[in-house]
């Protein structure tokens, strides 16, 4: 995928009042409508024994966390309606704290879910109800493409570090429903079919590869240069 920067402008005029306030109520409408996930991921997971669904459910609690931090360092920097006078090297340090939590949360829910599915490559069997879990992912897609495109305008409009974490989060976000989606179908069509087991394993393993080229690929872009 092209990398967000060849959309970026030369340029960093300070963001409007108008334009601070949109991305910060943005962020905070997407950490409330993540902070269900989790609860909702916990509870499906209790009904069925897919390895993507419990490595989705880790996913999502740890990347509430960078949520939070990303929303709270968009405030501060920013300042809500009225703006904080931050000198550049104290602003670009905050907003920096952001990106490494979206590429820590990326990082972290990939080696957990690599390791998950490792373990169960020879004795697990895909069953149970996965009916909520499926609903759950398809609910996610649909939210977290629609964040994924309405911080890329953003971030093409008017580039911001943290706003354009934000991108990276919410693309991998929607990957891993999408992966999520097709391995617990298999599940809910055919769980005793040979190549189901396989699909719910592998699409893990999927999911965790792309979490973790996602974690290099944002830890790289908050260490570049300005």
């Amino acid at each position: 995928m092209a990398s967000i920067s060849q959309d970026l402008p030369t340029t960093k005029p300070a963001l409007s009042t108008k334009q601070a306030a949109s991305r910060e109520k943005t962020l905070l409408v997407a950490f409330l409508l993540s902070v269900w996930a989790p609860l909702t991921t916990g509870l499906a997971v209790l009904m069925s024994q897919s390895t993507t669904q419990v490595a989705d459910f880790i996913r999502r609690t740890v990347e509430l966390v960078a949520l939070f931090v990303s929303w709270q360092v968009f405030r501060y920097v920013e300042g809500g309606r009225k703006p904080r006078l931050l000198e550049s090297e104290t602003k670009a340090r905050v907003e920096k704290i952001a990106s490494l939590s979206v590429a820590a949360a990326l990082g972290c829910s990939g080696l957990i879910m690599l390791a998950l599915s490792l373990s169960r490559l020879s004795s697990f069997q895909p069953g149970g109800n996965v009916s909520l879990g499926l609903t759950i992912a398809v609910l996610g897609l649909i939210t977290n493409s629609w964040f994924w495109q309405r911080y890329r305008r953003m971030t093409r409009e008017h580039f911001n570090p943290v706003i354009a974490s934000q991108v990276s989060l919410y693309r991998a976000k929607a990957f891993v429903d999408l992966t999520v989606i097709l391995a617990l179908s298999s599940v809910a069509i055919s769980p005793a079919h040979p190549l189901t087991r396989y699909i719910d394993l592998f699409g893990s393993l999927a999911v965790a590869l792309y979490l973790l080229w996602s974690s290099r690929r944002t830890f790289r872009s908050a260490n570049a240069p300005a």
